[in-house]
């Protein structure tokens, strides 16, 4: 296989954009989904749909970033409303928890193109992605969802690069997820459980924090920050100030995890076991 520029990945992502045009995008406000709106508001213009999904499983992070993104340049841009936690098969958070998120969403963005006459609907899969587990990998295949960056041999460092060239404020934004992954799986999802973590990592960020994810564990928070930002934490008048708001939250105990954030670490036991 020929190597590849990063400039002739982008050329074929532009290529894909055109064969699947016109498309409806899933926009969550993250690196990548908004990296692939940016550029297909670019290259198609009004036959490009941008639509972030509104649920409790979303963090306020990502959503005011999606909607001051599409503000900002002007996307088609729509809200829909995602039902996922009104399934059992969700809420009960098995480690396919994903597959029943991406299908409610996939569902839902498949219909809304078909009554409009979109298309393709892409996601916002990069080449990276394929390395980890990701079950709803299998919703979209079943969906007939296009993952064009992956497609293009899209990674995320790559992704990052094209997003500082065309200056877009998430180049440098941290990875984001699913609230619901900050649960071990198998411990029941509620619309309260992810707003007290949504509300935990709110704080952590007004601290000053940069990356981060408050991880569930009953009445045990792990906290994994960044390991250059571990020393600010582990400063006694920050860890009172650290322990005092995670007790607010109605955790008895607050832990700081010592290897610090590392993403999808819920799934570490689970690749090894499968691999």
């Amino acid at each position: 296989m020929d190597f590849m520029t990063l400039d002739d990945k982008e050329r074929q992502l532009v290529a894909l954009l055109d064969r699947m045009a016109p498309v409806v995008v899933a926009f969550s406000g993250g690196v990548d989904s908004s990296f692939l709106a940016w550029q297909a508001h670019r290259v198609l213009g009004p036959r490009a749909l941008a639509v972030t999904a509104e649920s409790a499983s979303v963090p306020s992070q990502q959503r005011r970033m999606a909607l001051e993104l599409a503000a900002a340049y002007g996307f088609a841009h729509e809200i829909v409303t995602s039902r996922e936690l009104e399934r059992p098969e969700y809420r009960a958070n098995p480690t396919n928890r994903c597959y029943f998120c991406k299908d409610e969403l996939y569902r839902i963005l498949v219909e809304l193109a078909a009554a409009r006459g979109f298309r393709t609907v892409v996601d916002g899969l990069n080449a990276d992605d394929l390395g980890d587990f990701r079950p709803g990998r299998k919703a979209a295949s079943e969906q007939g969802v296009r993952s064009p960056l992956m497609e293009a041999g899209l990674s995320k460092a790559e992704i990052r690069e094209l997003s500082r060239r065309a200056g877009l404020p998430t180049a440098e934004q941290p990875a984001s997820a699913c609230l619901s992954s900050r649960f071990p799986y198998g411990m029941a999802i509620t619309a309260e459980k992810l707003r007290i973590v949504d509300e935990g990592e709110e704080r952590l960020r007004t601290l000053g924090f940069r990356v981060f994810r408050v991880r569930h564990h009953g009445d045990i928070v792990r906290l994994e920050l960044g390991r250059d930002e571990l020393p600010r934490a582990l400063d006694p008048a920050m860890a009172r100030q650290l322990a005092a708001c995670f007790r607010s939250l109605g955790f008895r105990y607050v832990t700081l995890d010592l290897e610090g954030y590392r993403s999808g670490s819920l799934n570490e036991g689970l690749v090894q076991a499968i691999g």
